[in-house]
This record gives structure tokens, C-alpha cells and sequence, in this order.
């Protein structure tokens, strides 16, 4: 299928650096620049070198260390929604709390990747105010788009470090760790900036990046500031974030579920942002690691990653706990909870998986059998035998409207309006068929809507990296009653050590910024 915002998708080009020269030698006419290479002081002087730029930023969202595969990781791994049993260590150790500092794979790769898009990002914002544009509007929405970017790498490595640099120039490449009050109120004010400067749609537009589907927009922006203050437990600032976004009118949820997750309907009314992933962009290398260049397929190794057994690698699994919650509460006609279906692959009559069922392909193995894969995010539906190509081109949906409404609802039972929270979490659940919670738990207080909005999450954003977000800012880990619940949900949780909610500071930075100081429990 091919998508929209070809131009975008196609052109992933990263500015050229300068050279950090140094020696003996001083002699400013000894410095020579190869004529027919772009350096950092020659590039920037049009409104097309202005687009590329912030292209580049884009660009680092398809890499091994952001969404191509690690940041997903990350974010899944230590929740009680998913499982690992990969033989690859450093990846199962996401999961178990357990990882190593002696060993950056993964979460250093994330590290780095995230300081890569803010340093690409600050060079937009260095660089771009200088250029002269005939369009002005085109200006704004070059450098609101760095300052959303900027924004959201650094909504990560805050979220997932804690105590992290905030570089906000290209001057140097060492920068001291600020506090996590410091690190979020950058966050926000470059959400906030965003916002300001972004439109609501790139349809209709004039200029280069007319039309292009997939570039971060106003209102993904307000969603994101939204997030970034419910995240700091800003109830009432969050509260009106989402609400401009609710209120616009312009996102809706879908009427399939499933349809967030395949490449069908991608960029739908539902879709506040997702990176975009393609089968036909770009060549046939995979982008592990170093720059982008024009060899490189702009797909996603996530399908690989989770897929089922013999069809992938299988790095990723749902839990029991997760299967077994779906089915609590029957819909309307008496059925089990659409969502599973969408979400897990098990043994059930009549389920297929690339194009073969369940029970037939796994009849010989009583382990495969009985076990559970995961169905979100992969190219399940048979126009593909498996993931062994690795070339999975379902976009990763980011931000969607459903998080929207259910992080409204809470923080409307935040801010003492709980009675409001129900219709804001029916619209999820009417979508899957599922009974008026007004009507079954009516007149919940604020301790119990609390509760019922961690299972409406749980069901909803299964291995979207919302889950160990959700338990961590609710303060799970630090809540023995909680995290002892977790210990029952997840085993995984029984290898958990006070800090390591958060991953350690790579070794490597801890060496470059000796100032650093590393995480509690590492």
C-alpha cells in the first residue's frame, strides 16, 4: 500500500557536520572545506535546506535506537502487559529490571539516539531563524516542527533516565545533568512553543511541505503538553491541554480497532501522531545505527521483534494476566472483549496467523500451543508468509485520540470532577461494544475511577508503551501494596529493585561528562 507524504518519506536527508579540527597548526588558511561537500556554516541558506533539516530530525524516529525496534522495547518490556524470553540478554533484562551497565545495547543505543534527534533539532533552531523565507508561515512550521521533536526525544530521556542533559545549543558536546523538574519544564515549553508556531493540517497549505501527511501538527502538540503535565501530576494544566485538543472537533476514533495497528487507514482520524514506516521507501539495507542514507528501507524490525514463534523472533510476548483481563467483562451481546482478538494471537478455533491456523501450525509443539503472541503491529492477516525480511512498513502510532480521552478522564477524576470522567472513558469503550460504565459501576469514587482507568488503559494500549509509563507515574514502584500486585501479574517484577524504574545513565556518557551522576540502583 503506498502512503502519503511522499516527499517526506522519501527525502530523509541529514545535513552535513563540520569537521572539529584540531592540531598544532592555527593558521586559518590551512583550514581548506571540500568545495562539493556541505559543511554546517554552507548549508543552511534556503527555505528547501530549511525542510531537509528538520527532515533529518524525522529521520532519526526510523532508527534502530528510536522506533524502529528499541524504544518500544523499552517502554514494553518492564510492564505487566508483556514478557520476555528472548535468549538475547540485554533485551530480556529490559523486562526484568536487571539491566547492565557494562552492556549499552539497547537502552545506550536509545540514549544516544535521543540526544542525536535534539542535537539535529537544535541545529534547525540555530540555524533556520538566520535563512530569509518568502513564506513566513512555511518558517514557523519548520521550527515548530524542531521544537516538537526536540521535545519529544527529550520527553524520553527524561522519562525513561530521569537526570538528563538538556542541550539546548550545538555550541558544545558536553552538557551537565539537570533535574527532572528542569528536564519536564523544557519538555513542556517546547510542546508549548509547538503549538504556537504548528498547523492544524497540512492540507491546503502553500509551500513545500504542502499536503504531507505525517508531520507533527498543533494539536499533537497540545496532546503531547497535555502528557508532559500529567506526567509532573499538573492535573489541572493537563486538563486544559486535552481539552483544546477534545474540543477542536478535528479527531475522532475509528470504528475498527484493529485498523490502528496494520497498514490499512494509517494517518486516520484517530492518528494525533505516528512515525511513518514504508515497504517501498528507500532501499533494501536496514538502518542499524549511523546516518540515514538513501540505501536504507525506511521500515520498521518491531513485527520481527514480537512476532510469533517460527514467524519472527518471538523477543516479545503478552502476559496471562493480560489475556485473562480481557475476558472480565462481556460486551453488550455477550462476547468476549473485541480487543483480544486484536491485540493477542492464541489458540482458538479458527484463528489465523500469516495465513495458516493456529492450532494446525502449532499442533506438534504443545508449548506453541499453548501459548500467546502478539497480534498488534504485526503483518498477521496472510498477505505475508513472516517477518523475516524485516521489512514491516506499519506505522507506529504514537499518540492516538483513545489516550487523549482516557488521559482526560483522568484528570478530570483528578481535579474532583469524577462524575465527568464517564463519558470521556465510554466513548473507548462503546467503540469495542462494551456496556455503560455508568450504568454497571455507577457512582465511583475518586479511589475507584482511579482504578478503573488503569484497567481501561490496560486494555486499550497493550505493547503501545503506555502500560510501565502509566504504573511508574502513578507511583506503583514506590507503593507496596501495588508493586506486590505487580509481583502477582508479572513475575518479572519479583527481580525489581528500588530505582530501577528508570534505566541507568550509559557508561559512556558517564565517562564524556564526568560531572554525571548515575542512577539509584546501578
Amino acid at each position: 500500500m503506498m502512503k502519503n507524504f511522499k516527499n517526506f518519506k522519501y527525502m530523509v536527508i541529514a545535513p552535513a557536520m563540520a569537521l572539529l579540527l584540531s592540531g598544532c597548526v592555527n593558521e586559518d588558511n590551512l583550514v581548506q572545506n571540500d568545495p562539493n561537500t556541505a559543511t554546517e556554516t554552507s548549508f543552511w541558506k534556503t527555505d528547501a535546506d530549511a525542510l531537509a533539516g528538520v527532515n533529518a530530525v524525522y529521520a532519526n524516529l526510523l532508527v534502530d535506537g528510536s522506533y524502529m525496534r528499541c524504544t518500544q522495547i523499552l517502554l514494553d518490556g518492564p510492564a505487566d502487559d508483556s514478557r520476555s524470553n528472548s535468549p538475547w540478554v540485554s533485551m530480556a533484562n529490559c523486562g526484568r529490571f536487571n539491566t547492565s551497565i557494562a552492556d549499552p545495547a539497547i537502552y545506550g543505543w536509545s540514549f544516544e539516539c535521543y540526544y542525536k534527534g535534539i542535537f539535529r533539532a537544535n541545529q534547525v533552531l540555530t540555524h533556520v531563524p538566520e535563512i530569509e523565507f518568502e513564506d513566513a508561515a512555511l518558517k514557523d512550521r519548520i521550527l515548530g516542527q524542531a521544537y516538537f521533536l526536540r521535545g519529544l526525544y527529550l520527553f524520553h530521556a527524561v522519562n525513561l533516565f530521569k537526570n538528563v542533559p538538556v542541550p539546548l545549543t550545538t555550541e558544545t558536546f558536553q552538557y551537565p545533568q539537570k533535574t527532572q523538574e528542569e528536564a519536564w519544564a523544557q519538555v513542556k515549553a517546547d510542546f508549548q512553543m509547538a503549538a504556537d508556531l504548528l498547523p492544524v493540517s497540512y492540507n491546503g497549505l502553500s509551500g513545500l511541505d504542502s499536503g504531507q501527511t505525517g508531520r507533527a501538527t498543533k494539536y499533537a502538540a497540545m496532546a503531547y503538553l497535555g502528557k508532559a503535565h500529567l506526567f509532573t501530576r499538573d492535573f489541572a494544566s493537563a486538563r486544559t491541554a486535552f481539552e483544546s485538543v477534545i474540543s477542536s472537533g478535528v479527531y475522532s476514533l475509528v470504528a475498527n480497532y484493529r485498523d490502528n495497528f496494520t497498514t490499512v487507514n494509517e494517518n486516520n482520524s484517530e492518528s494525533l501522531f505516528e512515525v511513518q514506516f514504508s515497504r517501498e521507501a528507500g532501499g533494501v539495507n536496514l538502518g542499524w545505527g549511523g546516518e540515514p542514507s538513501s540505501g536504507w528501507g525506511k521500515t520498521s524490525a518491531r513485527a520481527i521483534t514480537y512476532a510469533p514463534r517460527d514467524f519472527g523472533w518471538t523477543d516479545m510476548q503478552p502476559t496471562w494476566t493480560l489475556f485473562n483481563e480481557f475476558q472480565q467483562e462481556a460486551t453488550v451481546n455477550g462476547d468476549v472483549d473485541p480487543r483480544l482478538d486484536a491485540t493477542i494471537i492464541y489458540n482458538k478455533p479458527g484463528m489465523m496467523l500469516y495465513g495458516q491456523e493456529f492450532a494446525v501450525k502449532y499442533a506438534n509443539s504443545p508449548a506453541n500451543l499453548n501459548d500467546l503472541f502478539w497480534r498488534k503491529y504485526q503483518n498477521a492477516d496472510g498477505q505475508f508468509a513472516d517477518e523475516y525480511d524485516w521489512r514491516s512498513g506499519i506505522n507506529e502510532r504514537l499518540l492516538r485520540y483513545a489516550d487523549v480521552l482516557l488521559m482526560y478522564a483522568e484528570c478530570l477524576n483528578e481535579t474532583g470532577a469524577t462524575t465527568d470522567a464517564y463519558q470521556y472513558i465510554q466513548q473507548v469503550r462503546t467503540r469495542v461494544n462494551l456496556p455503560d460504565l455508568a450504568t454497571v459501576m455507577p457512582n465511583m469514587n475518586q479511589s475507584q475511577m482511579r482504578d478503573q482507568i488503569a484497567h481501561e488503559r490496560f486494555l486499550e494500549f497493550a505493547a503501545e508503551g503506555h502500560r510501565y509509563d502509566d504504573i511508574k507515574r502513578w507511583g506503583w514502584f514506590q507503593d507496596a501494596t501495588k508493586l506486590a500486585m505487580l509481583k502477582t501479574r508479572d513475575e518479572e517484577f519479583n527481580t525489581y529493585q528500588p530505582g530501577r524504574e528508570y534505566y541507568p545513565i550509559p557508561q559512556s556518557e558517564m565517562d564524556n561528562n564526568p560531572t554525571s551522576v548515575q542512577n539509584t540502583g546501578y
